[in-house]
């Protein structure tokens, strides 16, 4: 199948000279690469963030209405935090 692609013309000179030493066309060498990538992708899991909640019942009625500063000095109080 043809496709046309812009690619930067610092990228294609260098892929045009890595090709030639390697003895590839640079359709070759493209493909390669496109290959390669998707393969990566493949064996990658997504990632999941583990569950982590514990048992609580949500917010202090104190911390509920309170703003992201007055929260921070409450998690820093007594610890040398600012």
């Amino acid at each position: 199948m043809k496709t046309t692609i812009e690619i930067s013309d610092p990228l294609l000179q260098r892929a045009r000279k890595l090709a030639e030493r390697e003895g590839l066309t640079l359709r070759a060498l493209v493909e390669r690469g496109l290959q390669r990538v998707l393969a990566e992708k493949k064996q990658a899991k997504p990632f999941r963030l583990r569950k982590a909640s514990v048992s609580g019942k949500g917010l202090q009625p104190a911390a509920r209405n309170a703003s992201w500063e007055e929260l921070r000095e409450r998690a820093y109080e007594g610890r040398g935090g600012a």
